[in-house]
């Protein structure tokens, strides 16, 4: 059984001994930790707390709401959410905080608690370092019986999040609804289920079939969008003669597409195809993490605008976007953020940008993405014995390619160029392992840089 604490929260497997993974003691002392941290901005006492669809979500939010009763805060519950929707409804109602219960793109067996600030943020690394330490000391003081917190529904949020969507200038519902669109939806069975169809209703989009859209939680293949695990989409587009498929993880805040022959427009080119529409009618830069692909750059170049690169994590790219005025950002796994809406990544957005761009286009979803450079990437994970310093690791590679361009802002990256390929090695946030992703032009390329670098790994440890 695992636990996984950092600034993007803390998630673990559910079931198991008391100090094993997210046990019922962890998810009070945790919770705990960060209703105490949010007293103390006193920015108010409302927290908001939405869930995805997986079986153990209700047992966690029931454990979650209480917590931060007897801590005297009021909480608005909105249910089966999205991260998005949460994060929208912190500054929407005012509230001081939001938790989010998802384990995101990990399987059933996890779940986890993402912390807001009262700007519906992921807190900052100091911010969440202070949390943790809260949490080690266990010294938790609750509220009176007369100074309870109260709960109550908020049965609207997903409504209200899609009214803004269809506010934004570039959401053209019209061009949407002109094109006559015939979409598939893989939402694997979680809350994407009634929120994506329910966007493409009010985009004006008539014909939407539906694939694991029942938001019971029972996911029915590895929840992550990646294309090995998305074969059944994949068919239905070519059978029902689709003109795409839209994929969202559990908690929707990844969006990955398939085209209409069936073959996946690229979870990396979620993001670049959207940047592209945005960057034609907005002044402005685009960013994305130091994992994806180069392909940004390149798009933003074309438009005669700077890309800049920031370590991964959503709260990292967000940082980033504000620090140098971009307009529109997200990370290579198909998170888009656009700050004119709200500073996090959302697919229900995305799909909202996309279906514009390619309505106003025209063409196929082939032919758009025929459009963009050309880049293959490779994304592997290796699991380190636990006595690995990885720091040290990464010293000893960058001693390796010091005559290369390197950057150890989060981890090591080594930039190849001359051949316009690049490797990145970074310890995850999500999962007890090492992420190794590459990126190369060339078919093929990629997978075998990565594997020689996994090789040269071994070869250091051993």
């Amino acid at each position: 059984m695992t636990l996984i604490a950092s600034i993007s929260g803390v998630r673990g497997t559910i079931g198991g001994a008391t100090d094993d993974g997210l046990s019922p003691l962890a998810i009070v002392r945790f919770t705990s930790a960060y209703g105490i941290w949010l007293l103390e901005q006193k920015k108010g006492k409302i927290v908001v707390v939405g869930r995805d669809a997986r079986t153990s979500g209700d047992m966690v939010n029931r454990l979650v709401t209480g917590t931060l009763m007897s801590l005297g805060i009021d909480v608005i519950d909105l249910g089966l959410s999205t991260t998005p929707t949460v994060e929208m409804m912190v500054s929407h109602l005012q509230a001081a905080g939001g938790l989010i219960l998802t384990a995101s793109h990990n399987p059933a067996e996890w779940n986890a608690l993402k912390m807001l600030d009262h700007r519906g943020q992921f807190l900052s690394g100091t911010q969440g370092e202070s949390v943790m330490k809260l949490a080690e000391q266990v010294n938790f003081q609750y509220a009176r019986v007369g100074q309870l917190g109260q709960c109550r529904r908020y049965e609207q949020a997903i409504a209200e999040h899609i009214r803004m969507i269809l506010e934004l200038p570039l959401v053209d519902v019209q061009a949407i609804r002109a094109r006559k669109f015939r979409v598939a939806v893989d939402a694997v069975n979680s809350t994407g289920g009634t929120a994506v169809p329910e966007l493409l209703r009010a985009l004006g989009v008539e014909h939407i079939h539906t694939v694991h859209c029942e938001p019971n939680g029972c996911f029915p293949h590895n929840p992550e969008p990646l294309p090995e695990h998305l074969g059944d989409i994949a068919r239905f587009v070519r059978e029902s003669a689709a003109d795409l498929g839209i994929v969202v993880d559990p908690d929707v805040d990844r969006l990955a597409l398939v085209s209409e022959d069936g073959s996946f427009f690229g979870e990396e080119y979620t993001l670049v195809a959207v940047a592209d529409y945005v960057l034609m009618h907005e002044n402005g830069h685009a960013v994305s993490n130091l994992s994806s692909t180069r392909a940004l750059r390149d798009v933003a170049k074309r438009h005669g605008r700077a890309y800049y690169a920031s370590a991964v994590g959503e709260v990292n790219v967000v940082e980033k976007m504000a620090s140098v005025g971009a307009v529109i950002g997200g990370e290579g796994n198909g998170g888009v953020i656009y700050p004119r809406l709200h500073s996090g990544r959302d697919a229900l957005l995305g799909i909202a940008l996309f279906l514009s761009h390619l309505a106003r286009r025209g063409g196929t979803m082939s032919e758009l993405r025929a459009s963009y450079p050309a880049y293959h990437m490779s994304k592997n994970k290796m699991a380190l014995p636990v006595h690995a310093d990885t720091s040290q690791l990464f010293d000893r590679l960058a001693e390796q390619f010091a005559h290369q361009k390197l950057n150890h802002e989060d981890g090591l990256r080594i930039d190849f160029e001359e051949e316009r390929e690049w490797i990145h090695f970074r310890r995850s946030n999500t999962e007890p392992i090492v992420r190794i992703y590459a990126e190369s032009p060339h078919v093929g390329r990629a997978d075998t840089l990565a594997l020689d670098m996994i090789k040269n790994i071994e070869k250091l440890l051993a």
